[in-house]
């Protein structure tokens, strides 16, 4: 049998970190995700597809992204069932994440800098090293010299 999800969408919303009374840490989310096709009005519907993510990649995923971060997660679909306070039956159907990726760039979007209940210095961006190839010359290389 077959159950796999795999979807590209957007948070609605910045990643909330728990952890169970094991230590174990999840997080819930809701990702966006479009329509391929267009409405009678002319208009790119959304799905909110609710979706679930433990241990360090909940961690990361919180560290990493923030609302609105473009991401792609892999995971599987699960039903599961409660009883709510007043005694109700609620059905919940949620993709558990195995696997995300981020898929910003990274100078877009809004800063990542969550500083409530933080009061560490935010981490010092080191300086990329330059491109060895930009700039350069052309290098003139014959057909023979090449190996393919």
């Amino acid at each position: 049998m077959i159950n796999r999800a795999v979807l590209v969408g957007r948070l609605t919303r910045d990643i909330e970190l728990r952890y169970t009374s094991g230590g174990a840490a999840v997080s819930s989310f809701t990702l966006a995700v479009n329509r391929q096709f267009k409405s009678k009005n002319g208009e790119r519907e959304s799905d909110f597809v609710e979706c679930s993510i433990w241990r360090k990649p909940a961690e990361n995923l919180a560290n990493f992204t923030h609302k609105g971060s473009l991401i792609g997660i892999d995971g599987r679909i699960q039903t599961r069932n409660y009883d709510d306070k007043d005694g109700k039956r609620v059905y919940v159907t949620e993709v558990v994440v195995d696997n995300f990726s981020l898929l910003d760039s990274k100078g877009s979007g809004q800063s990542n800098n969550k500083s409530e209940g933080n009061n560490k210095p935010a981490k010092q961006q080191s300086a990329k090293p330059s491109d060895p190839f930009a700039g350069s010359n052309p290098i003139d290389i014959s057909d023979d010299d090449l190996p393919f």
